[in-house]
C-alpha cells in the first residue's frame, strides 16, 4: 500500500492546539449564557490575539477545538452551521480565519459528527410522537432508546451509515472548508467504525483535495483504519502513552518498542503526534520528574508524523484529567487576554519548545522520516532519523540520568545533557 501523505502543506505544519471555550473563559453551558441575557459574546478575538504568539512558538497551524453551537463543552453540538454564541458569531469566526490566513497559519476544525446534543433538532424530530421512520433512521438505537456515546445519554449517536446523515456531514464539512478552514479533526472517529466514514471522506476529499482529514482513534489497527476510512491520519495514542510511561518508569525500552510500531504506521501514513490534548492530563502533571517535560516535547515534535503542541504545555501548565463531572476543567483552563500576561515561570520551557519547533521546521523531512532506536538502555537511547530526498540523517539522543552522556550519532558523537535530549 502506498503512503497516505495528505496535501503537500501537511509535510511542514506544526499545530498549536486550542480548546476555545475554555481558552476564552466562556460560560460552562448555553443555559448559563441564556440566564445572562443570551446575547452573543464576541470572544473569538481573544484567540486571534494569540496568533503572533503561535508564530513566535514556531508553529504554523491552529488546531481549534469545537467552535460550533453546543449545549455545554462543545462536544454536544446543537447546530453545525452556527458559531457558539459564547464565542461569537460567524463574522467573528471568519475574521479569525482571515487573520490566520494573512499570517500563513493553517486552521483545523474539530468535527463532532458521531453524536449530537440530546437537544439537537435531529434528535427532537426522531423522538417526537409519531415520528416518521426516516427521522428515526438518523439515529442509532438500543431497543427503543437512542444510543448514547460511551453511555452518555445526552450525547446521542447519529447513524453515519445512513445516506442522508452522510449527506448532512459532507455538507457541513464542505461548508466550513469553503469558508476557509484547512483541515478537520473528526472527533470519536473510532465509534462508528472506519467503513462508515469512507463515503463521507471520499466526497469531501473530491470537493476539497487540499484539505487534511484527521480521525480520533485511541487504539486498534491504525493502518487498517486509515486504509478503510480514507482519512489521511489518526491520533497516535500509542506513542503518547509510551512517551510519558517510559520517562516515568525510567524504561526507554518501552519507547523503543513503541517506535517499532510507529515505524509501521509511518510506512502507511503520517500519524498525528502529541503529548498533550484537551482529553488527557497535562504532560507537566503526568510526568513524575518535571525535568523531562522538554524531552517529552522533543519526542512529540522530533519524531516522524504531524505534530501538535497543546496550548499551555509549552508554558508548563499543569492539570489532571478526572473521571467525574467537570473532570476536564483543569486541562481546559482560561488563558490571559494577552500573551503579555503570562507568568514568567514558563519562559524557560517556552524557549526550549521554540528550539525544538525550530529544529522541526528546519528539518521538515522528519515528517516522513524513518525512526529507529538503538543503543537502548533503561535511561539512555539513541533514535536515528533517516529521510528526505537525499537520505538525510539525524540522531535524537535521550538521557534520563543525572550526568551528561555521549551517544554515537550518525554524524559523530552527540553530547546529551542530564535529564535532556540532543539532536545532531
Amino acid at each position: 500500500m502506498s503512503v497516505v501523505s495528505g496535501p503537500p502543506w501537511v509535510e511542514t505544519v506544526v499545530w498549536w492546539h486550542v480548546y476555545p471555550l475554555g481558552f476564552v473563559g466562556a460560560e460552562r453551558t448555553a443555559a448559563e449564557r441564556a440566564e445572562e441575557g443570551g446575547e452573543v459574546v464576541h470572544r473569538l478575538s481573544r484567540v486571534g490575539g494569540w496568533l503572533d504568539y503561535l508564530l513566535r512558538l514556531g508553529a504554523n497551524g491552529l488546531l481549534l477545538g469545537p467552535v460550533l453551537a453546543s449545549t455545554s463543552h462543545g462536544y454536544d453540538t446543537l447546530d453545525h452551521y452556527r458559531v457558539d454564541p459564547r464565542l461569537g458569531d460567524e463574522a467573528d469566526l471568519r475574521r479569525l480565519l482571515d487573520e490566520a490566513r494573512d499570517r500563513g497559519v493553517r486552521v483545523a476544525f474539530d468535527g463532532v459528527f458521531n453524536h449530537v446534543s440530546e437537544d439537537h433538532e435531529i434528535v427532537r424530530r426522531a423522538l417526537a410522537p409519531h415520528a416518521a421512520a426516516e427521522d428515526r433512521a438518523w439515529l442509532r438505537w438500543v431497543g427503543d432508546y437512542p444510543r448514547g456515546f460511551e453511555g452518555n445519554l445526552d450525547l446521542v449517536e447519529l447513524d453515519l451509515t445512513h445516506p442522508p446523515v452522510q449527506d448532512y456531514v459532507v455538507d457541513v464539512m464542505c461548508h466550513w472548508l469553503a469558508a476557509g478552514v484547512d483541515a478537520w479533526r473528526l472527533d470519536a472517529a473510532f465509534a462508528p467504525g472506519a467503513d462508515a466514514w469512507r463515503p463521507i471522506v471520499d466526497r469531501v476529499r473530491e470537493r476539497h483535495p487540499d484539505a487534511w482529514i484527521l480521525g480520533e482513534v485511541i487504539q486498534g489497527d491504525y493502518v487498517d483504519f486509515v486504509r478503510r476510512s480514507g482519512m489521511h491520519s489518526v491520533t497516535q495514542y500509542e506513542l503518547w502513552k509510551a512517551v510519558w510511561s517510559s520517562l516515568n518508569d525510567g524504561n526507554l525500552h518501552e519507547l523503543a518498542w513503541a517506535l517499532t510500531r510507529h515505524a509501521d504506521f509511518c510506512a502507511a501514513f503520517r500519524p498525528q503526534t502529541f503529548v498533550g490534548n484537551h482529553d488527557v492530563t497535562r504532560i507537566a502533571t503526568k510526568l513524575t520528574d518535571p525535568r523531562h517535560v522538554g524531552t517529552a516535547a522533543a519526542l512529540a515534535l522530533l519524531l516522524p508524523g504531524v505534530p501538535s503542541v497543546y496550548a499551555g504545555d509549552e508554558q508548563g501548565f499543569t492539570g489532571e484529567k478526572l473521571d467525574q463531572p467537570g473532570g476536564d476543567d483543569s486541562v481546559r483552563p482560561p488563558f490571559p487576554d494577552s500573551p503579555d500576561e503570562l507568568l514568567p515561570h514558563g519562559r524557560a520551557l517556552l524557549e526550549e519548545h521554540q528550539r525544538i519547533v525550530h529544529l522541526r521546521r528546519t528539518y521538515a523531512w522528519i515528517t516522513s522520516a524513518t525512526a529507529v532506536a538503538r543503543d537502548v538502555a533503561d535511561l539512555t537511547a539513541a533514535v536515528d532519523l533517516v529521510g528526505g530526498q537525499d537520505d538525510q540523517r539525524l540522531t535524537l539522543g535521550l538521557n534520563l540520568t543525572d550526568e551528561q552522556v555521549t551517544v554515537a550519532g550518525v554524524s559523530g558523537d552527540l553530547v546529551v545533557p542530564a535529564h535532556g535530549w540532543a539532536l545532531g
